[in-house]
């Protein structure tokens, strides 16, 4: 299978990682509603940047090690795992409080480094980002083509959908200010962040090494 056949299903799988309810979303939608949407698009190009990274270091570092050892895969693909089921328990206890792990209060970035920066450090800090280039992706990778270049591409791609997503939530966060602002929905949305992530957590427990 080429690498071009295998786009359609890694978009869908990539927007589904975007479109869960977690560090990266409460970031930008506290941007937008605190700072503006101007501070919210710069930290949107911070949060790009970061996957960025984490593609590169995943090309890098796992083409060298899956060439010598597939066990090294199981060994990343069950520490992600726990990864990711412990992050969905942190999550699914921040329903305890009143507004989940959505809270906006206090400031925002609004200057332009300030924001870039703040989506890059949330990206390059925030777990399910790292578990996804380095444990995900590669398994997206068709067994002919260049591991490296494989996950190197496939993580542009990867940027070019979370932009979009986010791009597309900040225009209409706007016009749902007065519905975010409500305590109840921010804990559902806390809530559906730990079940994607719980969701994401058992599609790597069954993927198979490459």
């Amino acid at each position: 299978m080429s690498l071009v056949k295998i786009i359609p299903a890694f978009v869908a799988t990539a927007l589904f990682l975007a479109m869960v309810p977690g560090q990266g979303m409460a970031m930008i939608l506290r941007q937008c509603l605190v700072g503006g949407r101007r501070a919210a698009f710069y930290s949107v190009f911070g949060n790009a940047t970061g996957l960025l990274i984490w593609g590169a270091l995943s090309s890098v570092g796992l083409s060298a090690i899956f060439a010598k050892s597939h066990t090294a895969f199981s060994i990343l693909k069950y520490a992600g795992v726990i990864f990711l089921v412990g992050l969905a328990v942190q999550t699914l206890l921040q329903l305890r409080n009143e507004f989940g792990k959505f809270d906006y209060a206090g400031g925002a970035k609004t200057k332009r480094l300030a924001a870039y920066r703040l989506g890059l450090l949330t990206n390059l800090t925030n777990v399910k980002a790292a578990v996804f280039a380095v444990a995900f992706i590669p398994q997206f990778v068709p067994k002919h083509f260049s591991l490296a270049w494989g996950i190197l591409l496939l993580a542009c791609v990867q940027i070019c959908v979370s932009v979009s997503w986010y791009s597309f939530l900040i225009t209409v966060v706007d016009k749902a200010s007065v519905f975010l602002a409500r305590p109840a929905v921010r804990r559902t949305l806390t809530a559906i962040s730990a079940v994607g992530i719980i969701v994401l957590a058992i599609g790597l427990f069954f993927t198979s090494p490459r």
